[in-house]
């Protein structure tokens, strides 16, 4: 205490002002709190946005109203406030409705005069402060010192509090997100209860997403697996040994399974990727162009959705959507896996965006867009070049896409449908797989019936061009193109039961191959006795429910059902039933 004495004594009793300088010098932040400035002190002496935006300087006490001017206080603070201009209020002029001012507030008040008083002294303009001025501070001092004293402390206390917040805060301009996701599941009936047993399976991800200029996103996503896929049927059986399965081929990436199709969410697309090591996953870069185009730049493993392309479905969520690969988004978006793309996002209108994106193929070496080799790089390995055009109703979104691709190796693998729909060929007269190009088309809808239900579905159709070119450049002789058709209905049920629950029903067809141009590639991409198509239609039929139990944690109990495994009739019926829990953070 004891300011205004100093100051009157000598200039250089401007220095004890220092112990007033901690966060005091303006009164915008401590004017006005609900319940007094004590109470603001507590909750970190900050305002609304919109109050903070809307002080504006006074230039007497007696336009804050809700001050009484009959206190000998108010007349001595309104000269200082008059003189020096050292106090803030609101627009309507008063600290917060109609009600007197407490004295915490005023002391904050007062606080400000002392600063702005000292500020004249500290510069050397000490004749402009009045003698009767300090005389006046020196009993506003005196009258309101345990007030003073308790703001004092409790702004050391606060500014300790930032202190330590400043030391340990992660980075100003990177946040960090985690999710980590659970599955424990199991598949019965006929084969698959033999085939299967009990799994528990995660998938945890730590993504540190930076921006620079508040609208731009550098996102570096790092990840650890071990999900496996369930068998839909017997994979120790195939056709060659009188079994109804077609033999997995290059393109799968769990080699040891009988077919994709229990693929389940969140799984990673590659066994390699499922060993339980932190690998760098995503590492992508998104920025906007004016108010209307957003770019996506992509290092590490990406897909459309990722470019910026909008899936159409409300079960896209992998924490709270589907709890099967299928049934997550239209196969269509997925040939193959990108790496090394470039995605543009532009809003034509309110009602209509235009998306479009090149990509390199996601695959371990040949035709790798890292690789320089011949038949590698990232415009003579593996591509996707893809566009959607998508049309925004109040209820209703659809999406027009098409896409054309390329890829060395691995056929048109969407991670689901038949073995054979995969359009791999394994190498037929070498170890090496066939060329494969292919032109692929998709339409998805979704109609918004209400806020507590939605539904749509979507169709897609692969044109595959195999090529009679293995890896190495060697004829094979399997020229043709294969169709392969997909689709599925959803229904969605947005906070069922509770707010944040979310409930689904989906029913569609995997990839099926519904035509082949001859016996030669047919028999290449593994269908059996010269049969030019998948035998049978065999669907996929889900059910789930996930439930918010927080912000943090949900859990989703599910069911899948395939009728006729591999479109094969002669395959058994099988079901999975899974627990997800996912923790997000």
């Amino acid at each position: 205490m004891g300011i205004a004495i100093a100051a009157m004594s000598s200039v250089a009793g401007a220095e004890e002002r220092q112990s007033w300088e901690r966060g005091w010098g303006a009164i915008e932040r401590q004017a006005g709190l609900e319940t007094g400035l004590e109470t603001g002190l507590e909750t970190g002496l900050e305002l609304e946005p919109e109050q903070d935006a809307a002080m504006a300087q006074v230039t007497s006490v007696s336009q804050l109203t809700d001050v009484k001017p009959t206190d000998w206080a108010f007349q001595a603070l309104q000269g200082l406030v008059e003189r020096y201009g050292c106090i803030a209020g609101y627009p309507d002029k008063t600290f917060r409705g109609n009600r007197a001012i407490t004295r915490y507030e005023f002391a904050a008040g007062l606080n400000a005069c002392m600063d702005r008083v000292n500020e004249f002294i500290a510069a050397s303009t000490a004749e402009m402060v009045k003698k009767e001025d300090l005389i006046a501070l020196q009993k506003l001092q005196e009258e309101f010192a345990a007030e003073l004293a308790t703001l004092r402390g409790r702004v050391d206390g606060l500014e300790a509090k930032v202190a330590i917040l400043e030391k340990q805060q992660f980075s100003t301009t990177t946040k960090l997100r985690g999710e980590v996701i659970t599955f424990i599941a199991d598949a019965f009936g006929g084969d698959s209860s033999d085939a299967n047993n009990t799994i528990v399976n995660y998938r945890a991800r730590l993504e540190f997403n930076t921006s620079f200029t508040g609208k731009d996103v550098l996102r570096t996503r790092l990840e650890a697996a071990n999900l496996r896929s369930l068998n839909a049927g017997n994979p120790n059986i195939d056709n060659l040994n009188g079994g109804f399965g077609t033999p997995q081929r290059f393109a799968s990436t769990f080699p040891d399974v009988f077919s994709d199709e229990f693929r389940l969410l969140a799984a990673p697309p590659s066994v390699f990727d499922n060993t339980n090591d932190l690998r760098l996953h995503e590492l992508s870069y998104i920025f906007p162009i004016g108010d209307r185009i957003n770019v996506s730049i992509a290092a590490g493993t990406t897909d459309p959705p990722s470019l910026g392309l909008d899936p159409v479905t409300p079960l896209w969520d992998f924490a709270t959507g589907s709890v099967s690969n299928f049934a997550n988004s239209n196969p269509i978006y997925y040939p193959l896996t990108n790496r090394a793309a470039l995605g543009v996002n532009f809003k034509i209108s309110d009602a209509l965006t235009l998306v479009a994106g090149y990509g390199g193929q996601d695959i371990p070496g040949v035709g790798s867009p890292n690789l320089p080799g011949a038949t590698s790089g990232l415009f003579n390995g593996g591509y996707a070049a893809f566009t959607q055009l998508t049309f925004y109703a109040k209820s209703f979104t659809a999406g027009l896409f098409y896409s054309n691709t390329y890829t060395p190796q691995f056929g048109i693998d969407t991670l689901a449908g038949s073995n054979a729909a995969k359009v791999s060929t394994g190498g037929f007269s070498t170890p090496e797989d066939d060329r494969v190009s292919s032109n692929n088309f998709g339409f998805t809808l979704n109609y918004r019936l209400n806020p507590g239900f939605q539904f749509g579905g979507w169709v897609g159709y692969s044109r595959a061009n195999v090529l009679g070119t293995d890896t190495s450049g060697l004829a094979t002789g399997n020229r043709g193109q294969v169709g392969v058709l997909n689709y599925a209905i959803h229904l969605a049920f947005p906070d069922l039961g509770r707010k944040g629950n979310t409930g689904g029903i989906i029913v569609g067809m995997q990839p099926k191959v519904v035509n082949t141009s001859n016996d030669r590639v047919a028999a290449a991409i593994g269908l059996p006795g010269g049969i030019r198509r998948d035998r049978d239609t065999g669907f996929h039929i889900e059910a789930f429910y996930s439930m918010r139990l927080n912000d943090h944690i949900s859990i989703t109990p599910g069911i899948i059902w395939l009728t006729a495994p591999n479109h094969d009739a002669r395959n058994s019926d099988a079901i999975v039933g899974t627990l997800r829990t996912a923790f997000v953070f």
